[in-house]
């Protein structure tokens, strides 16, 4: 069933008035992601690969900071050079969002957007979870130049039990956008992988008072793995 509103929320939200120039020269291929239809199951989904455009991966993939513990990090946390700072700033902009607002059905206007980053996966990341309540929607940009393994490959899926149990699978190739609806239905997962796995999470959450919550407990987690060299015990999730 289409969302309640959806079509309304779509003209509403739709990049109307964006710059020509601005769209040619931006890393995301806008015109690709209007393009992908939303697939209602398991769960409210879409998935574009090549949404990086190609003249902009190897640069942002050579941009990439450094991560070389496990776990998810605030993306101002980190030193992001120019380069990646602006792709950055562009991930939380108004195109973006409203783009997703119109493909979802939901009325994004005024959340605040997080954005974190990952770069190594550990044993004990890709444990089948949902989202936190506090999450709208959940977009995955994915930084790794090929995958070959059978492993780190996330999967959306039927239920909470079973990670073989799943309507589809997502290759973290570089440029490919994954994004859903979070609920307490949008159960995912991937298989052990130990390496590098780069990701870029863009959330839309429910309020600023929630996002600073958010931040804060990346944040702590960041701050201890520099320090002591291990986790605060958050971040064990997938992206």
């Amino acid at each position: 069933m289409q969302p309640r509103g959806a079509e309304d929320l779509s003209d509403r939200n739709a990049p109307q008035d964006a710059p020509r120039d601005a769209r040619r020269n931006s890393s995301l291929d806008y015109q690709r992601f209007a393009d992908t239809p939303l697939q209602r199951a398991p769960f409210d989904h879409l998935i574009v690969p090549g949404f990086l455009r190609p003249q902009a991966r190897e640069a942002l993939d050579a941009a990439f900071p450094a991560i070389g513990r496990g776990g998810s990090f605030p993306a101002d946390s980190l030193d992001c050079g120019p380069a990646f700072a602006a792709f950055l700033a562009e991930l939380r902009g108004p195109e973006l969002t409203a783009a997703v607002a119109a493909k979802f059905g939901i009325d994004l206007a005024g959340r605040p957007v997080m954005v974190t980053l990952r770069g190594q996966s550990r044993a004990k990341d890709g444990r089948i979870h949902t989202d936190s309540a506090a999450k709208l929607i959940t977009a995955l940009i994915y930084m790794n130049p090929t995958w070959d393994s059978a492993e780190g490959r996330l999967r959306l899926l039927r239920g909470p039990d079973d990670i073989e149990d799943y309507g589809a699978e997502v290759p973290p190739e570089r440029g490919t956008l994954l994004a859903f609806r979070c609920g307490p239905t949008a159960y995912h997962g991937h298989k052990p992988y130990v390496g590098q796995r780069r990701s870029v999470q863009v959330n839309w959450m429910t309020d600023r008072a929630v996002l600073r919550r958010e931040l804060g407990r990346h944040g702590l987690s960041a701050w201890t793995k520099r320090l002591f060299g291990f986790g605060a015990g958050a971040g064990t999730g997938t992206g």
